[in-house]
């Protein structure tokens, strides 16, 4: 009797702690399955919200769109979160699609909306994009897109628009400094660098590209604009000579001749009148004093002073 009582005891406390394990292993496998029962729904409910990045971020040309701008660590944003996800769920039946893009992941994307806060949220409409500036509550988006409040706002204009040349030159950058970010981690971080060795190698580099690039801009220059080549120009100088020709040599010398022919003119003419006053002094000498001189002696005296008078004008 004793021993019959002891095995049944014995199988009693064994099922007894299998029924505790049991109530155990249940247990966990209900907190299991509850848990990736609210995974699936979070996923379900955040697949309504597309996630936006650099390689599909053309989708938002097309169709009515709401994207809001994020950043994990933003206080504001993470208070947004809850809504946004319950805009996402009614995307449907306001005939929108809703976006979001993390700033951290995707630094092109801020630089080609020029985000400079954060949260942003921006509504596009076919390809036009308007900064929603009004209140982030859900009941004042949904307000904001069936009443078309969108349409009293200015949209963006088209140098500053997303899908302009600008604004892509502008993402690239905003590319480039988060590369350089990361390099200069990289340098001091890792390497142990101090910074200002970084920054001097970043400076050099900066010294060499823009030497790089002049020469790449001369160059391209040059072969449109070629240089005109360079002869030696020989200066000559010209002597310029005097030539007369003859016939002003002969005018010349005609000139002289006539003049040396009118200068012993006048002194023979001179001689012959000296030479005739003595005579006629004479004359009037033998004559008398108070006899006038004849009529043709005066004729004569004139005549001969005429062409004095006139070699004398001709001479000057």
């Amino acid at each position: 009797m004793c021993s019959c009582s002891s095995s049944s005891s014995n199988m009693a406390g064994l099922r007894h702690a299998d029924m505790q394990k049991y109530d155990r292993s249940s247990c966990w496998v209900c907190a299991v399955f509850l848990t990736l029962a609210a995974r699936l729904i979070a996923q379900t409910d955040a697949s309504d919200v597309l996630t936006v990045t650099d390689a599909n971020w053309t989708l938002i040309l097309q169709g009515e769109w709401m994207i809001k701008f994020y950043a994990p660590w933003c206080p504001a944003c993470q208070h947004l979160q809850t809504d946004w996800e319950s805009l996402g769920r009614q995307s449907e039946s306001l005939g929108i699609s809703v976006g979001r893009v993390d700033v951290t992941q995707q630094p092109g994307l801020s630089g080609r909306f020029l985000v400079t806060t954060l949260p942003t949220i921006f509504h596009a409409k076919d390809g036009n994009f308007r900064k929603y500036v009004s209140s982030r509550t859900i009941e004042d988006i949904q307000a904001y897109v069936e009443q078309k409040k969108w349409a009293m706002v200015e949209p963006v204009p088209g140098w500053k628009s997303p899908s302009s040349l600008l604004m892509s030159g502008m993402a690239n950058l905003f590319r480039l400094s988060v590369c350089i970010r990361q390099i200069h981690t990289y340098l001091t971080n890792t390497l142990g660098i101090p910074s200002w060795g970084s920054y001097m190698i970043f400076a050099i580099i900066t010294l060499f590209m823009g030497l790089m690039l002049g020469l790449m801009l001369v160059l391209i220059a040059d072969c449109i604009w070629p240089s005109r080549p360079k002869h030696r120009e020989d200066k000559t100088v010209v002597i310029v000579k005097e030539e007369v020709s003859e016939e002003e040599v002969e005018d010349i010398l005609m000139e002289e001749k006539g003049t040396s022919d009118l200068d012993n003119e006048s002194e023979r003419v001179s001689g012959d009148e000296s030479t005739e006053e003595e005579g006629a002094m004479s004359d009037g000498a033998a004559a008398g004093s108070d006899q006038p001189p004849s009529e043709g002696a005066a004729e004569s005296s004139m005549r001969k002073r005429k062409p004095q008078a006139q070699n004398t004008t001709e001479g000057t």
